[in-house]
């Protein structure tokens, strides 16, 4: 039985190191997805049936059987998204998040079945139970973590990057040009944002049109200053207005907005120390400084109490 579960748990720990390094080895090819996208839309527009098939390979298999279990259509989309908007867009990162989660979920449930080995059944169920909630629940708050940090990353670059984007524009070159240089600019710096305007960049010398280009960017980010940004480009296009003054503006409000955030973390950093404070400086010097007292006090009395005797 030791055995058995030394060997599952090892098979484990190799399929999440597997599925992580997949997930962030790939890099993501703006061009192949636009083509694969395209494909997608005259299968489509050929055929009606559902989203997930089989075949297709070992990823596509795993994601049809878990699209046709109840509600797991809607967790792949979920997850999907969710990725996507993390910055993590190779064609096998979604398969790769439903194995690890499945591989977490046994792991959990192989450890806490070795544990209540000696247990009676009802509690071996509870564990269970606790298992399938936590092998659910974890890597859900793992990717909103990858989430979270990644949408900071592309607000703390939005600013810097905006402002060298209008500077790029007033020299007269072209929008596309100006993304692509700024890109090249800020990708030692910023790459999480310098890749996202290259893909924009890429989808659109593809063939695809810039506004249904910066509204993909918006989905991908669900970031609302990127969302203006990009009906602020889009608008500018369309009515032939100056782009370049435009975003310097908007670049100084985005630097005050940050301004602001920094302000408001510097806010909540008093309260949010008062706990720590609490519960672990507190007592420690509450014991360096009462302690000698109480040790003497204790001291003292116990010698009253001899003498007395």
């Amino acid at each position: 039985m030791l055995l058995l579960f030394f060997l599952l748990s090892t098979l484990t720990l190799g399929t999440l190191v597997w599925s992580g390094w997949m997930i962030f080895h790939e890099q993501e090819d703006p061009l192949a997805d636009r083509l694969e996208e395209l494909q997608s839309s005259a299968m489509a527009t050929a055929s009606r049936g559902p989203r997930r098939r089989a075949g297709g390979g070992f990823f596509n298999g795993v994601l049809y059987v878990v699209s046709i279990i109840p509600g797991g259509e809607d967790y792949l989309s979920e997850s999907e998204k969710e990725l996507n908007q993390a910055g993590i867009r190779n064609r096998a990162a979604l398969a790769m998040y439903v194995l690890g989660s499945v591989a977490f979920t046994l792991s959990l449930v192989g450890f806490f079945l070795w544990l209540g080995r000696d247990n009676p059944p009802t509690n071996r169920f509870g564990g269970l139970i606790a298992a399938g909630l936590l092998g659910y629940l974890l890597p859900k708050q793992v990717l909103h973590r990858l989430l979270s940090a990644y949408r900071q990353k592309l607000q703390e670059a939005l600013p810097d990057t905006v402002d060298l984007l209008g500077i790029t524009l007033g020299t007269g070159l072209s929008l596309d040009q100006a993304m692509l240089r700024v890109s090249e600019e800020m990708q030692f710096i910023y790459p999480e944002l310098a890749a996202e305007l290259s893909t924009v960049v890429m989808q659109v010398k593809a063939g695809q049109e810039r506004a249904k280009a910066f509204n993909q960017l918006v989905r991908r980010t669900g970031i609302d200053d990127i969302k203006s940004l990009a009906a602020m480009i889009i608008q500018s296009e369309r009515f032939g207005t100056s782009l370049s003054q435009a975003l310097k503006v908007y670049a100084d409000a985005l630097r005050n907005r940050r301004r602001l955030r920094a302000e408001a973390a510097i806010a909540k950093a008093g309260i949010k120390m008062l706990f720590p404070i609490i519960i672990f400086i507190l007592p420690v010097l509450f014991a360096i400084t009462l302690g000698p007292a109480v040790l003497t006090f204790l001291g003292g009395a116990s010698g009253i109490g001899t003498a007395g005797r």
